[in-house]
């Protein structure tokens, strides 16, 4: 099993990453969603500057938030700052696109997408909108094609998404999912929570801070998918009726607001009624109990943990986790 961390883009996040290389984490990646957080290239290129053996990449990128060109001229940057350490995974969106007001992409336009990034990836002339395109960044400008040696996964859990994952990916990345892995020999998985210290009870103001954008989360996921649907967790009805005061043409702002960083007022609002959810449904708990819950993965077919450290000790998080799931 892989132990890796997962940062939202900021200005103190190409440090962290250069904790976790010490920590032992053996890959850092990158949210995409810029309505949210910083840029998430110009994180990883700073990482890239700082550390020299942890892996590097965005997780996930969006495909209809820039041209493939782009995203290929930035992989092949990233990759020439850091060669040999560089992965990308890209998917449907979930805060990258809803929080511009729109739904997931189509797996349909993902694929179409994921097929002409990896062609030029590898030097090959594609038609993207009725032209030819092709990479032809002279050398010092970007890393030599072929980049074959780049791999893409798929954030992909559903059935339509790992379908497409078999047919274009070389892994799949879930966030919170467990459940068997199938035939991917890369099944990272995106997690959150906190080890608790001895004696410390889960519910204290710690573990608040810690823990608690990472339940809150349950929520904005399933009021994303299903609205009222929310109101069957603890304190939902209540969540939902105070996210629903907000303008329609602007909930999907309020909604998110503090997305897997900070408890927004709403989150708060119902935190005691929802607190019980974290040992519950994130890596909350002793360390004992996050080693089972890391071999129980594993049991199941994931490959790699992706941990997200959060609260005003990100750097304890790091070094706490990793001790619990023994890279450390």
């Amino acid at each position: 099993m892989e132990i890796s961390c997962a940062l939202p883009p900021s200005a103190e996040a190409p440090a962290l990453i250069a904790e976790a290389e010490r920590l032992g984490y053996t890959r850092a990646w990158c949210y995409d969603s810029p309505v949210l957080y910083g840029d998430v290239w110009m994180t990883l290129a700073l990482a890239a500057e700082r550390t020299s053996t942890i892996g590097l990449g965005p997780a996930v990128l969006v495909p209809s938030l820039r041209h493939p060109m782009a995203n290929a001229a930035a992989i092949a940057h990233l990759a020439e700052l850091a060669p040999g350490r560089v992965a990308v995974t890209l998917g449907a969106g979930f805060t990258g696109r809803m929080m511009l007001g729109q739904r997931p992409m189509p797996w349909s336009q993902v694929e179409q997408y994921v097929a002409a990034l990896r062609a030029l990836l590898r030097g090959e002339e594609i038609i993207w909108e009725g032209k030819a395109l092709r990479m032809l960044q002279p050398p010092g400008y970007g890393a030599a094609r072929p980049l074959a040696d780049v791999p893409i996964l798929l954030g992909a859990e559903g059935p339509k998404g790992l379908a497409a994952a078999e047919r274009l990916a070389d892994g799949v990345f879930s966030v919170g999912s467990v459940q068997k892995a199938g035939a991917f020999a890369w099944r990272a998985t995106l997690q959150f929570g906190t080890v608790l210290e001895e004696g410390e009870h889960p519910t204290s103001d710690r573990v608040r801070e810690a823990a608690g954008p990472a339940v809150a989360v349950i929520y904005h996921a399933v009021y994303e998918r299903s609205g009222p649907g929310v109101d069957g967790f603890p304190g939902g009805q209540v969540w939902r009726e105070s996210v629903e005061l907000a303008p329609e043409d602007a909930r999907h702002l309020s909604v998110h607001d503090g997305h897997l960083v900070a408890l927004n007022r709403h989150d708060r609002l119902i935190w005691e009624q929802s607190r019980d959810l974290a040992p519950q449904l994130t890596l909350t708990g002793t360390p004992e109990r996050v080693r089972e819950r890391i071999a129980e993965m594993a049991a199941n077919g994931v490959t790699e943990i992706a941990y997200q450290p959060v609260g005003p000790d990100k750097p304890r998080e790091l070094r706490a986790f990793a001790e619990a799931a023994g890279i450390a």
